[in-house]
């Protein structure tokens, strides 16, 4: 982990709270979620304590001095280290798989760091052409500008993997589901043609969560999150985390996270920890409304990208894959007039570009999430002038239909 655990009060209670990783190990994912990394001070409170401090006091100059070379356990600042911070890292590491994890200010610090931690000038990324639009911004502008190239590619094809390889590659970067074609990566398939040619994975897995899908059993090196999404799940605060083996978090990411502070707040992090107590129930329920909402709508549309219908091209995979289809899926009408007009109609269900959120949310991704991607590229992405994004909530799925067949009629379907 990241940093030294809280003092607790006895070996019994070091049981109770979870911090013996032999035992929450053997935890199922649902328990995890619940107890993974808890850490309870000399008061014994049962809901995670909140420390919201900057720095920390010692004893004595001498304990300043061991703590600073690594001879003496304990925190020294809170862009390093803090303990509300690490439960939250001890628990979706041990929901993950992982060895260790680190939080970050938001889902594309995790992002970037889990890039720019372990490349250099002159190396090259392969990554899915079908990313989040920010995402694409990284592997299209900023990489480039310190000398890192990057080939995009179909990354529902593990062949397009391959044929991009160069010499000077030194990782895979996609996203699967992918955000918002839903496009599906054969996780084994790339994750073995990666380490067959020693290059690292690095998976963007926030659609589905590691409720849903854990990367790291089909082979992925590096996990990261936008824990503002599913992990928090109610629209509150910003979060992400990059999951991993020990020797990459504090090895190559710690570096890089200490000198360039995309510090999570321990306020954020205690929100992100009781989001993290229900994202079990959440995602399974949302998952059952996604899919019978996006029945609904296969029958009134164009076209739909649902992983969870038979109808999705990548259906067989996805349902190997993942545990279920997830809260989130696309559907295509008539361009973007016909696009505005269905969002302009909805009553119930909110226009917004957040996903993940316990209530139903649609966007147009061409004209917000992936707006600063220019449009050949967004038609190279898949991303249509009618594509729309839909986050299905925690509301009846029949008041959602009802909103969404008032709308479809409204807007000319």
């Amino acid at each position: 982990m990241t940093g030294p655990a809280l003092n607790l009060q006895s070996d019994h209670m070091k049981r109770k709270t979870g911090q013996d990783r032999n035992i929450t190990r053997n935890w199922r994912p649902a328990t995890q979620a619940v107890r993974g990394g808890t850490a309870r001070s000399e008061w014994g409170e049962t809901s995670e304590a909140m420390f919201l401090t900057s720095g920390y006091a010692y004893d004595c100059a001498g304990d300043a001095a061991a703590r600073f070379s690594g001879d003496q356990e304990g925190m020294t600042y809170s862009r390093l280290q803090n303990p509300t911070v690490e439960m939250l890292e001890q628990r979706i590491a041990l929901m993950e798989g992982a060895d260790a994890c680190r939080a970050t200010a938001s889902g594309m610090a995790a992002m970037t760091a889990a890039l720019l931690c372990q490349l250099e000038a002159g190396d090259h990324i392969v990554a899915g052409r079908a990313l989040f639009g920010s995402c694409r911004w990284l592997t299209d502008t900023l990489l480039p500008k310190f000398g890192i190239s990057a080939t995009n590619v179909d990354a529902r094809d593990p062949q397009a993997f391959i044929d991009a390889v160069r010499p000077e590659t030194k990782l895979f970067f996609f996203e699967t589901p992918a955000n918002p074609t839903m496009d599906i990566v054969d996780l084994k398939a790339v994750c073995d043609i990666a380490k067959e040619r020693g290059l690292t994975t690095v998976v963007d897995n926030a659609f589905a969560t590691s409720a849903l899908q854990r990367p790291m059993e089909f082979g992925a090196d590096v996990v990261a999150y936008s824990a503002t999404k599913m992990m928090d799940g109610q629209g509150r605060v910003l979060a992400g985390a990059i999951c991993g083996s020990e020797t990459f978090i504090n090895d190559v990411l710690l570096p890089f996270h200490r000198n360039t502070g995309p510090t999570l707040s321990a306020f954020n992090a205690w929100v992100v920890l009781k989001g993290l107590e229900t994202l079990d129930l959440r995602i399974r329920r949302q998952s059952e409304n996604s899919l019978k909402v996006g029945s609904f709508l296969e029958k009134r549309v164009p076209r739909i990208l649902h992983p969870g219908l038979a109808s999705h091209p990548q259906h067989a995979l996805a349902m190997q894959q993942m545990a279920a289809c997830g809260s989130i899926f696309s559907f295509e009408v008539e361009g973007r007039t016909q696009a505005h007009a269905l969002l302009d109609a909805l009553e119930l269900i909110d226009i917004s570009n957040n996903i993940g959120d316990s209530r139903s949310l649609m966007t147009h991704p061409a004209s917000t999430t992936h707006s600063g991607v220019a449009e050949e590229k967004r038609i190279e992405m898949g991303i249509s002038e009618g594509m729309l994004r839909f986050n299905v909530g925690l509301e009846d799925a029949d008041d959602l239909i009802e909103d969404l067949d008032r709308a479809l009629e409204k807007a000319g379907l």
